[in-house]
């Protein structure tokens, strides 16, 4: 089970989640947009918002208190009564719900002052279970959000027993490899569509936001620092013995990021939805370029360090449930050393998403 870093340590989500953060931010008026036009559709005395994959920490409520200011900024100018939310956060099992339950009180209170006196009840609940599956019953949801997640799949792709060297899609994968990640995605992606289409109320709302690629060709996506320097580094301990390299071999990460025609050709297949917007965003991640690279060197001892540690949050229970924790300390010591020389050399790491915008037709 997929579940990022708990807890509030020093490689913890919470602690590790700038780059989701700011992924969020530069998505949120695409959200605000969806949202507005429901309401300015329906009118409805009640709302239920899902938000996805909602992970831990405050970037789970940071989605949902954009959502519910925008909603009561546009139903107090036009002096509407009060609404309820229904509210609810899914993950898998493994997920670290606590956090998020943890700073839910002081979240609701900073959100009545914001708002004001009339503000509405507003519900929270946890939804453990996987979007690959139905979480809801039909036409129930209003609205559905999810940011960083979709990349993640329900499963490795079966047979690429053939990818030696590689975690992922890399430079040396070969050709079955890509072809069987795609497989996989299209099954995944079809299937998450159809289940929200059952679950959401017609004309309800979906605001999806997943990392991808701009190249057609998997293998030259230009992203190959997501997963391909935490295989150098998993390597260099397979042949100093380290890691057997068997057990090397036989990982690999059930993690796609798709083309926009690739998006777009699956929502057109499953033909539920009104494709209101695709949008591509990049976060350039090289030190001394961005805000948000200043951000992480301040935060840092060196150079991509933290980024570094932005993979290992989200990685590291991957890599223990297959090669134990012995491995992890070494394996994400050497995975920052190379992080660290790549943004020394000022290579291009950019990280691309793709953002879209649906509407339920049927």
């Amino acid at each position: 089970m997929l579940h990022v870093n708990g807890g509030m340590g020093d490689t913890s989500y919470v602690n590790n989640s700038l780059l989701q953060r700011e992924i969020i931010s530069m998505t949120c008026s695409i959200a605000k947009e969806a949202i507005t036009n429901f309401y300015h559709q329906n009118f409805p005395t009640s709302i239920t918002i899902v938000d996805l994959g909602c992970s831990s920490g405050l970037n789970t409520l940071i989605v949902v208190s954009n959502l519910i200011k925008q909603v009561e900024e546009i139903r107090q100018k036009l002096h509407k009564k009060p609404l309820e939310y229904q509210i609810f956060l899914n993950d898998l099992h493994g997920n670290d719900f606590n956090a998020v339950f943890r700073i839910l009180p002081s979240f609701l209170e900073d959100l009545k002052t914001h708002i004001g006196g009339d503000f509405g009840t507003c519900f929270f609940n946890g939804v453990p279970g996987s979007f690959y599956a139905r979480l809801f019953p039909s036409e129930t949801v209003h609205f559905f959000h999810s940011s960083s997640s979709l990349h993640w799949l329900s499963q490795v792709p079966m047979g690429i027993q053939n990818n030696k060297g590689n975690i992922y899609i890399g430079s040396t994968s070969p050709k079955s490899v890509a072809e069987a990640y795609y497989k996989q995605f299209q099954k995944d992606f079809s299937i998450f569509l159809k289940c929200r289409a059952e679950e959401l109320v017609m004309g309800g709302h979906m605001v999806l936001t997943l990392v991808g690629r701009l190249s057609e060709d998997p293998s030259k996506s230009g992203a190959y620092y997501i997963w391909e320097l935490l295989a150098l580094a998993l390597n260099t301990m397979v042949i100093e013995g380290i890691v057997e390299e068997k057990k090397a071999d036989s990982f690999n990460v059930p993690f796609y990021m798709p083309s926009p025609k690739e998006v777009e050709a699956e929502v057109v297949k499953e033909g539920s939805f009104i494709l209101n917007l695709l949008q591509v965003s990049s976060i350039n991640l090289n030190v001394h370029k961005t805000e948000l690279s200043s951000l992480i060197k301040s935060m840092a001892d060196t150079d991509g360090y933290d980024f570094a540690k932005c993979m290992q949050s989200v990685a590291e229970p991957l890599l223990i449930h297959h090669f134990g924790e012995s491995i992890a300390e070494e394996l994400f010591c050497r995975h920052r050393k190379i992080v660290t020389d790549c943004m020394a050399r000022e290579e291009i790491m950019e990280c691309i998403n793709l953002t879209i915008s649906l509407t339920k037709i049927k």
